[in-house]
């Protein structure tokens, strides 16, 4: 870690339906944890016409004073989603370090450098700057996909960005995943690009489009998607859901991730599961029963297109200050398999995370289904990618090579579909 750590940070929130931010809170570094606190100001606006919204409430109650972690956590759960993940800090590592390739080690820089280093517009209402009292957004403007793709495939091989391929690149430095990508704007919507890698054997851009627009078909709540072309290399543009359009400026979503639901962090998340998912939706979630019923159709649908990276922060809430809702589906991508075998990177069935059917089937009840009931929903997700995938596959002009490399391999792999 480099000597010249960040010490503090003040945690800036969008409050539902506003287009500007307030400061809510200060964290600071104390002995390798991250700890936060309430400002007063924030406090205060308990009463108020708009009032303080707890940043997530079972782990960061409006009280003052610092708030302690769990005793399993070094930072809370509900700022480190905010926080840019693996491929995030490589492009703040090219930044600040220079000449860095796939190997570095990102703990060569503290976490609080990655928050106030990361650009502003990242995923959920949360900001991170120096000042409690003056809101400067870190972000570029009018960036080409062009000018991103060459950004991404400058820091996957190690060679420091120019200053204007540092800016392209920086406004997405903030959201989470290992693949490259960006956040763009276009006209009303804005979006997540995700671009081919250096490393892909196959066409994981249109892999991910497939199965998304699959899942959207076969009566998934997902996030819509579409692909786009730069330098000849396929580009994925997944529409954002935490940002509402109000004229020229946006309100924010509050989010948070299943991986903070379950209070645990990264090194722990082998422990995550959708049994215990299924029982916070229960009790803390808008429309339980619909919802357990959207996650058990999500969990069957992964596994029939071969999605094995379904871990805790792939699935989120929104949050508004009171209760929780299940966000639209978003990066579901089949993954390399060799052969028919697969685990889900979630817990399934008690330790059990075998990809197969038969592993919804034993764990239906707790998503209050019935055998009946969760074999009606594989059959309606088997008859929808059988029928449409031709036409999907015709819509992302993927080859025929690639098709049959995804075909009965990732989805509806013959392991996969035993009930």
């Amino acid at each position: 870690m480099t000597s010249n750590a960040e010490k503090e940070a003040f945690v800036w929130i969008w409050l539902p339906g506003e287009t500007e931010p307030v400061v809510a809170g200060r964290i600071e570094a104390d002995n390798g944890n991250i700890l936060f606190n309430y400002g007063k100001s924030y406090l205060n606006r308990i009463g108020d016409s708009n009032p303080a919204i707890a940043i997530y409430a079972p782990e960061l109650p409006l009280k003052a004073g610092l708030l302690p972690l769990s005793d399993r956590l070094t930072m809370p759960g509900s700022i480190r989603d905010a926080a840019p993940d693996a491929w995030g800090r490589r492009v703040i590592i090219n930044k600040k370090l220079g000449f860095k390739g796939i190997g570095t080690d990102t703990a060569e820089l503290d976490e609080l450098t990655y928050l106030l280093e990361s650009g502003s517009d990242r995923i959920g209402a949360l900001d991170f700057q120096r000042s409690p009292t003056e809101y400067l957004p870190r972000s570029a403007t009018n960036v080409s996909l062009e000018e991103l793709m060459e950004s991404a495939e400058r820091v996957e091989k190690g060679i420091p960005l120019t200053a204007e391929l540092d800016q392209a690149l920086f406004h997405g430095s903030s959201i989470g995943g290992a693949r490259p990508k960006a956040l763009i704007q276009d006209h009303n919507k804005k979006y997540v690009a995700k671009f081919s890698s250096a490393t892909d054997l196959y066409s994981i851009v249109k892999a991910e489009f497939i199965a998304m627009r699959l899942a959207a078909l076969a009566g998934l709540n997902v996030a819509p998607v579409k692909l786009a072309k730069a330098v000849n290399k396929n580009v994925l543009l997944i529409e954002r859901f935490d940002r509402v359009s109000d004229g020229d400026s946006w309100t924010r979503k509050a989010m948070v991730s299943a991986l903070t639901l379950f209070g645990l962090d990264g090194m722990m998340a082998r422990y995550a599961s959708y049994e215990t998912f299924a029982e916070i939706i229960r009790h803390r979630f808008t429309h339980p029963k619909d919802t357990l019923k959207e996650l058990f159709s999500r969990l069957v649908f992964n596994i029939l297109c071969g999605n094995t990276d379904d871990h805790a922060r792939n699935h989120a809430a929104f949050w508004d200050g009171q209760t929780l809702t299940l966000t639209p589906a978003y990066d579901i991508c089949p993954q390399g398999r060799s052969g028919n075998e697969a685990s889900q990177a979630m817990l399934i069935s008690g330790n059990n995370n075998l990809s197969q059917l038969k592993t919804c089937l034993e764990t239906a009840p707790n998503f209050l289904l019935s055998k009946e009931e969760a074999r009606e929903i594989f059959s309606k997700q088997i008859a929808a990618i059988e029928q449409h995938w031709d036409s999907v596959c015709e819509e992302a002009e993927l080859n025929r090579v690639d098709r049959q490399l995804l075909w009965k391999r990732q989805f509806l792999n013959p392991y996969s579909v035993e009930q």
